[in-house]
């Protein structure tokens, strides 16, 4: 059997982190997620999920996402009956976080996520110096390119 589900989208409110009795650590929050089909002359839809994160990740999410962030989640489908004040039985479906990654723009580009600082990016075994742009072949000539036989067998 298979429940993976990946989704990507900004919160919709700030998260809240929260104790159970026995003391571990959970948080609840939803996120909007664009839909990639937008009708000539409509606004574009969004779907909403509820998204529920344990122990450190909970702790990792409040600590570092709110109203507005980019967030990917990478998690399971999770179905749940509850009964409501009222006594109406009530079935919520949410996502269970494994896994939360930034996604997009840090909030404040001097800070660090997590005490950690993102380290020079360098590029070893390029040919090239690092100032020279990489090659593009839209400016190229028929001379740079290789006639191929029509006759010739596939090589696959």
């Amino acid at each position: 059997m298979l429940n993976r589900v990946i989704l990507m989208g900004r919160l919709v409110a700030d998260p809240e982190l929260k104790t159970t009795t026995s003391g571990i650590s959970v948080t609840s929050f939803r996120i909007a997620v664009d839909r990639s089909y937008v009708k000539q002359g409509a606004e574009r839809q969004a779907d909403f999920f509820d998204i529920v994160a344990w122990r450190s990740t909970a702790e990792f999410v409040c600590r570092n996402f709110s109203k507005g962030s980019l967030i990917a989640v990478d998690g399971q489908l999770q179905s749940r009956q509850y009964q409501t004040r009222e006594g109406q039985n009530r079935t919520a479906i949410e996502v269970v976080a494994d896994q939360v990654s930034f996604t997009g723009e840090r909030r404040d580009a001097s800070s660090s996520y997590g005490g950690y600082s993102q380290a020079p990016r360098s590029d070893y075994g390029s040919q090239m110096p690092p100032s020279s742009p990489a090659p593009s072949y839209s400016a190229g000539s028929p001379s740079d390119f290789q006639e191929m036989p029509l006759d010739d067998d596939l090589p696959f």
